[in-house]
């Protein structure tokens, strides 16, 4: 299992302080081991199917720019990085301003 940082920002947290978010790919289901190994999975639960890279892509705020794992995404995974970028620009007030865009 692998983590890949693919895009990095910022967003103002308050509208004040400039903080950190990413884009991250992972190659498996974050949820879906999260509640394997916690032993929470649901009766017919599957991993959600990987994109056409092989990967799921994660917005992270709190672990951002962390290259280690485990991690602990903060948007679902989505099968784009366009997906993930839009859904973590969602969550917080003012955007996102990218740095760094998937290639």
């Amino acid at each position: 299992m692998t983590l890949r940082i693919v895009a990095r920002g910022t967003w103002l947290y308050g509208g004040l302080v400039e903080t950190p978010v990413d884009i991250v790919a992972l190659d498996y289901d974050w949820g879906y081991e999260f509640d394997r190994a916690d032993g929470r999975l649901e009766p017919g639960q599957e991993p959600e199917p990987l994109g056409d890279e092989g990967v799921l892509y994660y917005g992270r705020f709190r672990e951002a720019l962390n290259p280690a794992e485990p991690t602990s995404p903060d948007t679902p995974g989505y099968r784009t990085v366009e997906e993930a970028m839009r859904h973590a620009e969602g969550k917080v007030v003012g955007g996102i301003k990218w740095s760094e865009l998937p290639a």
